[in-house]
């Protein structure tokens, strides 16, 4: 069971990268963006196994949740109930391994 959301730092700088971005266009919709990713992270408290395992990688413990256009990626420490975020990408960008450490 999960009893703790992690965000490491570069998924928090993920976070604010595409609040920036969308808010060129609109503060309103960039913080709806924001509030939808953080809350599909927060489901993992309840649901911690509801992310598919992630395509680039299925040989190592990542898993991954849709949000809009944007996949958040986590891996669980089950032995400390963490799951801990380690980034937020676009859907249609290609993750790299470096992406997540």
């Amino acid at each position: 069971m999960v009893r703790k959301i992690k965000w490491t730092i570069r998924a928090l700088d993920d976070l604010h990268d595409i609040y920036e971005f969308i808010a060129k266009d609109s503060k309103r919709y960039a913080q709806i963006q924001i509030e939808d990713i953080q809350n599909a992270a927060l489901n993992l408290t309840s649901f911690p196994l509801i992310g598919r395992i992630v395509p680039e990688f299925p040989h190592l413990s990542y898993r991954e949740i849709l949000v809009g256009n944007y996949r958040v990626i986590y891996r669980l420490e089950e032995e400390q109930g963490l799951a801990i975020i380690m980034a937020v990408a676009h859907g249609r960008q290609l993750l790299k391994i470096s992406r997540l450490k």
